[in-house]
């Protein structure tokens, strides 16, 4: 049966299907390369999985204190393994990734010291962690002191403003790797490698971190191997491959994961305590996939920017642009354009795909942000989604899918309703 006809009974046209079809043939190349990609990943994780001799017997539950849980000790080797650090610290008890990076810069940071962002400002929900905004228990209310260095024109690093910003405070350097609610270049691993080389030359026991949020298994190599003193993130993004229903991460030195240990239980508690409540399978089976659901993600975003660029509008990156995260950002123009591509997205959804996305308030944020998600997890930004702050240039973005089929309907989709409304012309 030709694909169309069920494609069809969702409510694509055919003029849309045709472009889709015209837009994957010039791709082959771009896929065959995400693929190679996933198949070193998939092993990598495999190999760790094996050294640490994981068995059915680390998937049992355990409750109260967590006492000698094996099974999650196991895990935060494997996740030591992966990315090739001293120590990880993997739990359910953090509930996002903005609870991920607050638990490493607290528990990093004291009174006095100072952040540095070499990278501009930081995405909005750690804008209120750090003070930049207030907010109660905030690193400001704690005495600590911030300092950000803005990108230049280009979308570098300026490296002379990085030197002299540096100074005897200076106790740790956070660099974000995604471009967050920003249309600025996501980084590559080679280039906050050579930031974080720059910076341990003007300080060498400065703490570098970085929040790798949706940039997990896109490169064959993570921050962490280029110098990152702890790289932190989200299961409910790239490394818990959508099976993982809450949880984060955060691995690096013993020094600096044990401190961050102490500061999500208490101190004296550490790591030895956390119940697994049964959620382990669900772990280790979506860091297993992780790679293979990355690269589905990332072949819907260069699907995406190809098949937006053929509209006329801005896509960061471009098409024909590397890829150092799963998000692709897409310049609309307008709210109603912004409306229209989520509606999309949201009719393309396993659940909830009779919603309709509007713009409204969220905590942690100073713009309404409109979010189209019909996810099995709430939140859950490895699963197709597309979101963004209602404020010029009135950016989507499009992010996830846990397979590349689904991805791509919501690509084919979200034009469509843009075709619909006279908002984008084939």
């Amino acid at each position: 049966m030709e694909l169309y006809t069920i494609y069809e009974k969702m409510g694509l046209s055919r003029q849309v299907y045709d472009r889709g079809e015209a837009v994957l043939a010039g791709l082959e190349a771009r896929f065959r390369a995400i693929d190679q990609t996933a198949e070193y990943n998939q092993a990598k994780v495999l190999h760790a999985m094996q050294k640490n001799r994981i068995g059915a017997n680390h998937f049992a539950a355990t409750t109260g204190y967590g006492y000698d849980d094996d099974g999650r000790e196991r895990l935060e080797k494997v996740y030591a393994d992966v990315f090739h650090t001293e120590a990880a610290l993997v739990r359910p008890q953090i509930t996002c990734g903005t609870h991920a990076l607050a638990a490493a810069l607290s528990a990093n940071l004291l009174p006095g010291d100072e952040l540095l962002s070499p990278v501009g400002l930081p995405y909005d929900t750690l804008q209120e962690v750090i003070g930049l905004r207030p907010s109660p228990c905030s690193l400001a209310e704690y005495g600590v002191t911030y300092r950000q260095v803005d990108l230049t024109p280009a979308g570098g690093f300026d490296y002379d403003a990085i030197r002299a910003a540096i100074n005897g405070k200076t106790k740790l350097i956070t660099i974000q790797r995604s471009k967050g609610y920003a249309t600025r270049p996501s980084f590559s691993v080679q280039q906050i490698g050579e930031l974080i080389a720059f910076c341990k030359s003007v300080k060498p026991d400065v703490v570098c971190m970085v929040d790798n949020c949706y940039g997990e298994f896109v490169a064959t190599i993570e921050p962490s191997d280029l110098g990152a003193d702890m790289v932190v993130g989200s299961l409910i993004k790239n490394p818990g491959g959508g099976l993982a229903p809450i949880g984060g991460y955060i691995c690096g030195t013993q020094a600096c994961v044990n401190r961050c240990a102490y500061r999500l239980s208490a101190p004296g508690l550490g790591q030895e305590v956390g119940a697994n409540l049964g959620i382990l399978p669900a772990f280790y089976q979506g860091f297993f996939l992780a790679p293979t659901v990355v690269a589905g993600a990332l072949k819907g975003a260069v699907f995406a920017a190809s098949m937006c660029e053929g509209l006329g509008f801005r896509c960061v990156p471009a098409s024909g642009e590397p890829r150092c995260d799963i998000i692709q950002a897409v310049e609309l123009g307008s709210e109603g354009a912004m409306c229209a591509f989520c509606e999309g997205i949201q009719a393309a959804a396993p659940v909830d795909s009779f919603a309709a996305p509007v713009p409204g308030d969220m905590p942690g944020y100073d713009s309404q942000v409109i979010m189209a998600a019909g996810a099995f997890v709430q939140g859950s930004s490895i699963e197709l989604s597309a979101d963004g702050p209602i404020r010029p240039p009135y950016a989507v973005y499009f992010q996830g899918g846990l397979t590349w089929q689904h991805a791509k309907l919501g690509v084919l989709l979200a034009v469509q309703k843009l075709v619909d409304r006279g908002l984008a012309a084939l």
